[in-house]
C-alpha cells in the first residue's frame, strides 16, 4: 500500500497559509456552492493567489454579494458568478453547455445535510444523493473536455466524516425499501463523493486530470441547519478559513502535483479505517475502494441516461 502523504500543514492551517507563494495567474477554477461557508473562503484564497474563479451557485444574488466581498478583500476583480442547481440535472447540463474554456480546477464543494424528511428530485432520486453526488457527477463528466484541455487539471471532491455513517447502498440508493434516515442518506452521499474522486482519477489521470477527496473538518455553517447547529467540541472546530485549507491544498498546492484518488483531512492523507473511530477521523475503506468507485460511476451513468431510479424505486 502506498505511503500516506503528509504536508507541512495541519489542523489549524488556513487556506491563505497553504497558498503562500503559489501563483495561480492564468488558471481558472469553478467552485460549487462558492457563496458561503468554506466555499467562499476557498474562492477567496484561490482568487487572492491569482486564479480566475467562477462561483457556481443556486442563488445568483448570494453569489454576486460573495464575489463583491472577495473583490473588496483582495483588491482585485477575479470572481464571476454562474447559476447552478445541482439537484436539477437540466441546470447542470446548461452550465456545462455554456462552458467553453479550459478548466484547471473544479471544486465540488456544495452540499446539503440531514434533510429531516425524505425528499426526491423530479427523477425520483433521494435529494441528498442527488445534490451531493449526482449533480457533481454530471458536472464533472460534462466538464471532462475542459479539464483535459487545461493540461494538468485537478478535481476536488468535498466529502466529510459523514462517510463513516454509510457506504453507497447499491441495491437501494434512493430509500425505496429502507426507512429513510437523514444521517444515513447524508453518509451515503458523502461516501459517493469520495468514490467519485477515485474513479475520475482512474479514468482520466492519463489525460493529466487528478481528483482527490477531503473532509474539511467541523465548521459552523448553514450546512448544520437541520441538525441543531454544530455540536463538535470547541477544541475540534475550525474557522471557515481553516476548513478551506485542505480544499485549496488539493486544488492548487504544488505538494500534490500528480496525486489522485486519495482522501485527505487536516491537510494530510487520512488513514483508511475498517470501523468508525470515536473521533470520526479517517476514511472508511468502502469510500475509497476502487471496485465500489467503478460500480458507482457506471450506476450514475445509467441513472443519468434513464432519468429515473432503478426499477422498484418510487417517485
Amino acid at each position: 500500500m502506498a505511503e500516506r502523504i503528509m504536508t507541512p500543514f495541519g489542523f489549524a492551517s488556513t487556506a491563505d497559509e497553504v497558498l503562500t507563494g503559489v501563483d495561480l495567474t492564468g488558471r481558472r477554477a469553478v467552485i460549487t456552492g462558492g457563496a458561503a461557508g468554506i466555499g467562499v473562503e476557498t474562492a477567496r484564497s484561490l482568487a487572492a493567489a491569482g486564479a480566475e474563479v467562477v462561483l457556481a451557485v443556486r442563488r445568483a444574488s448570494a453569489g454576486e454579494q460573495a464575489a463583491a466581498d472577495i473583490a473588496a478583500s483582495i483588491g482585485a476583480d477575479r470572481v464571476t458568478v454562474r447559476e447552478l442547481d445541482l439537484a436539477d440535472q437540466d441546470s447542470v447540463r446548461r452550465f456545462v453547455a455554456d462552458w467553453d474554456q479550459p478548466l484547471h480546477i473544479l471544486v465540488n464543494n456544495a452540499g446539503i445535510m440531514a434533510l429531516p424528511e425524505l425528499e426526491r428530485t423530479a427523477e425520483g432520486w433521494e435529494m441528498q444523493f442527488a445534490t451531493n453526488f449526482m449533480g457533481h457527477y454530471t458536472l464533472t463528466v460534462g466538464l471532462h473536455d475542459a479539464l483535459a484541455a487545461a493540461g494538468g487539471a485537478r478535481i476536488v471532491s468535498v466529502s466529510s466524516s459523514g462517510n463513516l455513517f454509510s457506504p453507497a447502498i447499491f441495491d437501494d440508493l434512493h430509500f425505496a425499501f429502507r426507512p429513510y434516515d437523514p444521517l444515513l442518506a447524508y453518509g451515503q452521499s458523502k461516501s459517493a463523493q469520495a468514490l467519485l474522486a477515485v474513479e475520475a482519477t482512474r479514468r482520466w489521470s492519463g489525460e493529466g486530470i487528478h481528483a482527490n477527496a477531503l473532509n474539511p473538518g467541523a465548521i459552523a455553517t448553514g450546512l448544520q441547519k437541520h441538525t441543531g447547529g454544530l455540536r463538535t467540541p470547541k477544541e475540534r472546530q475550525k474557522t471557515p478559513q481553516q476548513g478551506a485549507a485542505t480544499s485549496v491544498l488539493l486544488a492548487a498546492s504544488p505538494l500534490l502535483e500528480g496525486v489522485g484518488g486519495r482522501y485527505f483531512e487536516d491537510c494530510a492523507e487520512a488513514p483508511v479505517v475498517t470501523e468508525r473511530p470515536a473521533d470520526y477521523s479517517g476514511v472508511a475503506a468502502y469510500a475509497v475502494d476502487p471496485s465500489n468507485a467503478e460500480r458507482l460511476w457506471d450506476v450514475a451513468a445509467d441513472l443519468v441516461a434513464a432519468g429515473a431510479p432503478p426499477s422498484g424505486s418510487t417517485r
